[in-house]
């Protein structure tokens, strides 16, 4: 088993990479077309994964990642759990500003299987970002997209003067300013 590392290997000029992983395939491509359906200066190429660790056989061919989305499925325990279960196999230095979870289904109090609050303590402890969203919602979907290739422009350094981690830390703060959690 290999562990994503996030600087073994140099950034490609005017692109950048994106890994989503989730246990909801069909949520994972119709979010990736969404993403690749937006305009860009960059190209921007997407990974699809389950779970990680991914296989070693490829590690030659992947190109450098430079933002990974953990696509937490409210609705689901199995979801939160092989999120949970692939975290290990991540590199520490990507929780410098190249991680996010996604949390999908939230809206739906009615059906949420994974407490919120878990959710929120993960991203905590992996000093990442969390992002609630309804991928049903073609607008939100889109608005979410927008957010994230924002987030990814500058985790692949793309945009001058901000860094992965300084613009980690600005969304950390604002989370933790916010009212949703008081």
């Amino acid at each position: 088993m290999s562990t994503l590392t996030a600087f073994g290997k140099l950034p490609t000029l005017n692109s950048a990479t994106i890994l989503l992983v989730g246990t909801n395939e069909i949520f994972q491509k119709e979010f990736a077309e969404t993403i690749l359906e937006e305009t860009q200066d960059l190209k921007i190429n997407i990974h699809l994964a389950d779970c990680l660790p991914l296989p070693p056989e490829r590690d030659h061919i992947r190109p450098r990642i430079d933002l990974i989305v953990f696509m937490v499925n409210m609705q689901s325990k199995h979801s939160y759990r092989n999120i949970e279960a692939s975290l290990v196999h991540v590199d520490a230095n990507f929780f410098l500003g190249k991680v996010c979870f996604l949390a999908t289904g939230a809206g739906r109090l009615n059906q949420i299987s994974v407490d919120v609050n878990a959710v929120l303590k993960l991203a905590d402890l992996y000093c990442s970002p969390v992002l609630f969203c309804e991928l049903e919602c073609k607008k939100i979907r889109i608005a979410t997209a927008q957010r994230l290739l924002r987030m990814l422009q500058i985790c692949a350094g793309h945009m001058s003067g901000v860094s992965a981690l300084s613009f980690s830390s600005l969304m950390k703060s604002s989370i933790e300013d916010s009212s949703f959690l008081a």
